[in-house]
């Protein structure tokens, strides 16, 4: 484990981290933390990568870093991983940084985790299947008792029965939100070429079904190509256009632009929204689990869903970040991996 300020800088750190990188240059001693940096410890292609990751977690575009490296001990290549999280002011500020260094022991590590993460899985099916059964009791057996007691319930009886019913739905959908980040973190992604434009198209369809009291305009720019799991990106795109519908003013349209741009092997998306916007100085804290902006009388749900498209975008190896005024629309920027759509003109 090591502490170190928000430029890369050891402040502090432990034996076993300096034990792993003994003799690794740029790498903390026994005598104390090393005058260089956590980017000395790689060639420049990793480092200028890791540089780029660090800058953004700082700003706050992305929650953690989780990537391996490579060391080197004279001649001898040492392969280890690294995770580093931000340590934030109670402004949200960056004000250091920890990280975790051990040794990456490769395809082993790598089906321990895929194990861990399918055990994890299923516990959370489990649990939310647990917790199911008596939130359906809860919720019929009070129905039941309203329509039995009709006539005789005066309005604090049945604003009562009313409330238990409502926090039982609630629960039972922040239920399905934890189980749909759990599959977001833990899915096995099938990589293949996935038409981004396509599916915007198919997200904003089901919207439309799903809500059909209000009206859908949504524009999508042809071509859009990405590489990643197709089912994970359409439920990121969910996400991110159930927030403009659920931020949109009532009574009116739903309206949501999707366009998009390539560059250095990466598709830039951008969806933008005409809904309420939020205040830019809150944005470290939109994509955290259960963060919420707005009240519920204003559109909030359980605080789940950007934070499921942010565990999604990660896992691709991009990234999710939004700007937005109050009163005037957001956009939210995604970067994924780009990829050519058969028919589509380079460079779209």
């Amino acid at each position: 484990m090591a502490i170190l300020a928000i430029d890369g800088t050891w402040q502090e750190t432990n034996p076993a981290l300096r034990c792993l990188l003994a003799g690794v240059a740029g790498a903390p001693t026994v005598d104390g933390p090393a005058p260089g940096t956590l980017f000395e410890l790689v060639q420049s292609e990793q480092a200028a990568t890791l540089r780029a990751e660090v800058a953004a977690l700082v700003a706050g575009d992305r929650q953690a870093i989780d990537r391996p490296i490579t060391c080197h001990r004279g001649d001898e290549a040492l392969e280890v991983r690294v995770n580093i999280a931000a340590i934030r002011d109670t402004a949200g500020l960056a004000t250091g940084l920890v990280a975790q260094i051990r040794e990456d022991t490769g395809a082993v590590q790598a089906a321990a985790l895929d194990a861990m993460r399918h055990q994890l899985q299923a516990q959370v099916d489990a649990v939310a299947h647990d917790l199911r059964a008596p939130l359906r009791s809860i919720n019929n057996f009070s129905g039941l008792l309203a329509r039995k007691l009709d006539e005789g319930l005066d309005a604090t009886s049945r604003d009562h029965l009313g409330r238990i019913r409502g926090a039982a739905s609630r629960m039972s959908g922040l239920l399905d939100g934890l189980a749909e980040l759990s599959r977001a973190s833990t899915a096995q992604i099938r990589e293949s070429l996935v038409d981004i434009s396509m599916l915007a198209d198919w997200v904003a369809a089901e919207q439309q079904d799903a809500h059909p009291d209000r009206e859908f305009l949504i524009t999508v720019q042809p071509g859009l190509g990405a590489r990643g799991d197709e089912r994970l990106l359409k439920t990121l795109l969910a996400q991110v256009m159930d927030n403009a519908r659920r931020f949109s003013p009532d009574g009116g349209p739903v309206s949501v632009d999707v366009a998009g741009t390539q560059a250095d092997g990466m598709l830039r998306l951008s969806i933008r929204d005409r809904g309420r916007g939020f205040d830019m100085r809150y944005r470290h804290k939109l994509f955290e689990p259960f963060q919420r902006l707005h009240g519920a009388d204003e559109g909030a749900g359980d605080g789940l869903g950007l934070a499921i498209a942010q565990r999604i975008a990660e896992r691709h190896g991009g990234r999710i970040d939004a700007e937005s005024d109050p009163d005037s629309g957001s956009v939210f920027h995604l970067y994924l991996p780009a990829a050519q759509i058969a028919g589509a003109a380079p460079g779209e």
